[in-house]
């Protein structure tokens, strides 16, 4: 009698203990998942639009310069300048934001006008110049108070003879532009826009 009362005892235990974990398991799978909110920044929504154009174009120039590609490098830095560009004409007609965010702007123009005007197979001359690229980028950003933009600042300490030097990314993950494929992984995430 004893052995039964036991047995029933430990079935009984396993039961309620099967049936937490599968409720548990329930919770967790019905557990409803954060919508993911839209950028924003001080700019209204075309502007804001505008505003990711332009980081959208510069991911394309750091991932050639990553790549180590010359052209591709040309080719999302004529991108890049049309994006501000673009970006420029309508914070003109900002009054309200347009001081504030034209300096960082106009920088950032200087800087992919250096990159374009590089003519580098090798890509390390262009990658001296996206440093100023990227600096401004960031400083654009951080202007225009953008959030929800997923964009992470980047830190390398032995960029240009170990002077450092910085990038933007829209992932965590390290894939430096300054070193391309012979030191990939180098750097960490020192700040982010999410």
């Amino acid at each position: 009698m004893r052995h039964i009362s036991a047995i029933c005892l430990l079935c009984g235990l396993w039961l309620v203990s099967c049936n937490n974990e599968t409720k548990t398991e329930q919770a967790e799978n019905t557990a409803v998942e954060q919508p993911k909110l839209p950028p924003q920044s001080k700019l209204d929504s075309t502007g804001t639009q505008k505003l990711l154009a332009v980081l959208s174009s510069y991911y394309e120039l750091k991932d050639a310069l990553v790549a180590t590609s010359a052209s591709k490098a040309d080719e999302g830095a004529t991108k890049l300048m049309a994006a501000a560009n673009d970006l420029d004409g309508y914070i003109k007609t900002d009054s309200v934001n347009s001081s504030a965010l034209m300096p960082q702007l106009d920088s950032l123009k200087e800087g992919v006008n250096g990159i374009l005007s590089v003519k580098d197979e090798t890509t390390e001359k262009k990658r001296i110049a996206f440093e100023k690229v990227s600096d401004a980028m960031f400083a654009l950003l951080r202007t225009a108070d953008i959030k929800n933009a997923g964009a992470y600042r980047q830190y390398c300490p032995m960029a240009f003879n170990d002077k450092g030097a910085y990038w933007l990314s829209n992932e965590t993950e390290i894939r430096n532009p300054y070193f391309g494929k012979v030191m990939l992984e180098c750097g960490e995430v020192t700040d982010s826009l999410k």
